[in-house]
């Protein structure tokens, strides 16, 4: 099993990936997605998978369950 390292991200890509989280949308669409990862010069994987980790870590802060309700519960 591969171990995968953390990302380091600079600060001007946090600063991205922050204010898209907070002032435009928590869950972005593929669209969205894409063009974060273009403008932080990141894979819309990596994007996806910081947004996931973001979430999670909102949702603990307010005091919410980790994974919201959905359909697979």
């Amino acid at each position: 099993m591969a171990t995968e390292k953390p990302m380091t991200l600079t600060e001007e890509q946090l600063e991205i990936l922050e204010y898209n989280f907070c002032k435009v949308n928590k869950h972005p669409d593929p669209t969205t997605l894409c063009l974060i990862a273009a403008e932080t010069g990141l894979s819309e994987e990596q994007t996806l998978k910081w947004f996931k980790q973001r979430l999670a870590e909102w949702r603990k802060s307010e005091g919410l369950p980790s994974e919201s309700g959905s359909v697979r519960d």
